[in-house]
């Protein structure tokens, strides 16, 4: 050690102890996290996972709720029945659509882009969550949108 780096030494060895000490009263880890079952039960994935008071959706297709098809109509009906099926799992694991704070879209078409943002806009009427979207070749069961979110679920009332 030099006389110049001399005067620094203590410091850096206090702080080190500091922060191996900061280490050792660490709160235990969490919970871990609750995985729900995929609809229907052959899907290799959860339809959702929740991580304390986040719950992260599996991407979801416009398909008939239990159903390994697409509902008719395209883009606009695909992308409805997408958000309702989001609005489901939502609601089934206690929270809601205006507690969705982040949702990836994947479109089969980028010029389908308005169409998806006008039924988009439905299903968010109130404050809108984080989002982005791109385009994607070869969604599921060929579908022309689909759309992953995360949402809050709020503190159990007791």
């Amino acid at each position: 050690m030099t006389a110049r780096s001399a005067p620094y030494a203590p410091a850096l060895t206090l702080s080190a102890g500091l922060f191996l000490a900061g280490c050792a009263a660490s709160p235990p880890p969490a919970s871990p996290p609750v995985h729900y079952p995929s609809s229907p039960a052959s899907l290799p994935f959860s339809e959702a996972v929740r991580e304390g008071h986040l719950l992260f959706l599996s991407g979801q297709v416009g398909n008939v709720p239990g159903k390994m098809e697409l509902v008719p109509g395209g883009t606009r009906a695909e992308a409805a029945q997408a958000l309702e099926n989001i609005r489901a799992i939502v609601e089934r694991h206690g929270s809601s659509m205006d507690q969705v704070v982040k949702c990836t879209v994947f479109l089969a078409d980028m010029k389908e882009w308005g169409d998806f943002n006008e039924v988009y806009r439905k299903a968010f009427p109130g404050k809108l969550p984080a989002r982005s979207a791109l385009g994607a070749n070869g969604l599921a069961l060929g579908a022309r949108v689909e759309v992953e979110c995360i949402a809050h679920v709020p503190a159990e009332r007791k």
